[in-house]
């Protein structure tokens, strides 16, 4: 697996992955940094963390894997390909398993820099405006523990996403998918059907009910699991439409 890891870092690096990867965060840490200077008094460390953590789990995290899995697809769908990599002597369920742990290594950092450019965004305008110091404790491994925690729940989503962008040359399903996930995620957040919804799986980490909590993370992460196995064997048989 190390040559098909090495080749598609490498085609990652020279692809606008690198820019999703930073702006995605970067637009939660300044939102969180204006925001924070219009208060008025301090508020505790939780209230900024948690309300990141939410604007990520439910909107920019699932665009930010429709527009991943769509660029690292798209990479063999323009330039068509498929053709060459197929036939090269290697069994084809490796290249879309590098594919895949790319894709997800990609959205573990971006999880990672979300979480601290928001500490970045809160202390900086505290710097500007002292009187906003938060209050409270900086709890740095709960914080560590509820976005991993988001980030196992979206493997399922990721999973989904991956396999239609992979299976279908044209961008368009793959759009079609994320974009409509991403909106019943945003309208329908306080549904309790949502808990077994795969884009919305990532913010039931954020509920105050254990059992739904339990119940999306032990789906995304399940489910996302045999998703991405069904996914590789699919895709290593069929060929791009």
């Amino acid at each position: 697996m190390f040559a098909p890891l090495f080749v598609e870092a490498r085609k990652l690096n020279r692809s606008l992955a690198a820019v999703l990867a930073v702006a995605a965060p970067s637009l939660i840490a300044i939102f969180v940094f204006f925001n924070m200077l219009r208060g008025k008094a301090p508020a505790p460390w939780d209230m900024w963390m948690i309300n990141a953590a939410a604007i990520w789990a439910i909107f920019m995290l699932p665009m930010s894997v429709t527009a991943l899995t769509a660029l690292v697809a798209h990479m063999e769908h323009g330039p068509r390909s498929w053709d060459h990599l197929r036939a090269l002597p290697l069994p084809r369920w490796r290249l879309y398993a590098a594919k895949a742990a790319c894709v997800l290594g990609v959205v573990a950092l971006m999880s990672a820099a979300v979480l601290a450019m928001t500490w970045g965004a809160v202390t900086l305008a505290a710097a500007v405006k002292p009187q906003l110091e938060p209050t409270g404790a900086f709890e740095l491994a709960r914080y560590a523990s509820l976005m991993g925690k988001m980030y196992l729940a979206a493997l399922l989503m990721i999973a989904i996403q991956l396999w239609v962008a992979l299976r279908f040359a044209s961008f368009v399903p793959a759009l079609a998918v994320g974009i409509g996930g991403t909106f019943f995620s945003v309208v329908a957040t306080s549904a309790k059907q949502g808990v077994f919804f795969p884009w919305q799986m990532p913010v039931n980490m954020l509920a105050t009910e254990a059992w739904r909590m339990e119940t999306a993370l032990g789906l995304g992460l399940g489910l996302g699991a045999v998703v991405l196995i069904g996914a590789l064997a699919h895709l290593s048989r069929r060929e791009v439409l």
